[in-house]
């Protein structure tokens, strides 16, 4: 078989157009994205949207789904996939999209990815894949799409893979509470900062890991002669705020026929309690008829929370053989 073509482009309401991008007005304020396509040679049939973590964007998963779309296409599960990794409301370039509107919560950052199909006239994805934030966007996306908040022309995504993301509400106290330090950190910070070194040397200083403070340097972009944060700082906390408090057990306990949510559980991250995974273990043990809704739970070893960076060979290979895909 020959090697795959990759098709990846960007797309964003009133953006500067620039080789090898392409350029689309929208009625709606919509959401940037990326897509990722195996071969652009015939259409594609399936589309799974990818959904990043918190202060994270569309580019942490780009190497990711190249790799997934080429594994569907050399191991013939499909040929045919589509990925449009979104940046979420206030990360990302949707961080300079005015018209997204608050509340900064999950509910909202669902509701933008159906505003995102209907703006561009696009078919609803058939699977949504979510990292830690973007875990519990993708329940919310599919509780909601269920409920008919969506309207009639909406329809339910087949799966969600959720990686690593706890569905219920998250204790505080069951929490290292390592991301409630960097944002407090953040926020402390001034708007305008010296330079990516100084920003990494600060958080090392203040005892923060170096691959951490690297990260989250790199989301820091060029503002004359400074540097400025590539997100919404305080959109994000909202969105942080949201993700702590919102619960999608119910969803789980009564998945709506026809959905299969997918929980990925990494081996060596501190979210999962045992008293979380027995009950996921228990909601995936049950018999159910066959078009009723299922849960599967999945264990990714070797890795911690940062899935597609520490495993991402162990997370393809329990993606790619249970990706389901249209007819």
């Amino acid at each position: 078989m020959r090697n795959p073509r990759f098709l990846f482009f960007s797309r964003y309401l009133n953006a500067t157009p620039f080789l090898g991008f392409k350029q689309k007005s929208r009625s709606l304020q919509t959401l940037a994205y990326e897509e990722v396509r195996a071969n652009n040679d015939k259409p594609y049939k399936s589309t799974a949207f990818v959904l990043h973590g918190l202060l994270g964007s569309a580019r942490n998963w780009r190497s990711f789904s190249k790799t997934l779309v080429s594994s569907l296409e050399k191991n013939s599960y499909s040929s045919d996939w589509r990925m449009v990794l979104v940046d979420m409301r206030n990360h990302g370039r949707s961080a300079e999209i005015k018209g997204l509107e608050p509340p900064n919560d999950l509910v909202n950052a669902a509701n933008d990815l159906a505003n995102l199909v209907k703006s561009e006239g696009w078919d609803w994805p058939d699977v949504v894949i979510g990292h830690s934030m973007g875990g519990k966007v993708a329940l919310q996306y599919a509780e909601s799409c269920a409920r008919g908040d969506y309207g009639g022309s909406a329809t339910l995504p087949k799966q969600l893979w959720v990686l690593d993301s706890v569905p219920g509400e998250v204790n505080p106290e069951e929490s290292d509470g390592e991301v409630e330090k960097v944002l407090q950190t953040l926020q402390s910070l001034p708007s305008e900062i010296p330079s990516r070194k100084w920003l990494v040397d600060h958080m090392m200083e203040l005892g923060f890991s170096k691959s951490l403070s690297q990260w989250i340097g790199s989301n820091l972009k060029k503002s004359g002669d400074h540097e400025t944060w590539a997100f919404d700082l305080q959109g994000a906390v909202d969105m942080f705020n949201s993700y702590r408090e919102r619960s999608y057990w119910s969803l789980l306990e009564n998945p709506p026929d026809g959905l299969h949510i997918a929980i990925v559980q990494a081996e060596n991250s501190d979210r999962w309690s045992p008293s979380v995974v027995n009950r996921l273990e228990s909601l995936a043990s049950r018999t159910r008829k066959e078009s009723e809704g299922k849960v599967s739970v999945h264990l990714l070893p070797k890795s911690g929370h940062w899935v597609h960076v520490d495993n991402p060979k162990g997370l393809l290979d329990i993606v790619a053989p249970n990706i389901v895909s249209t007819p």
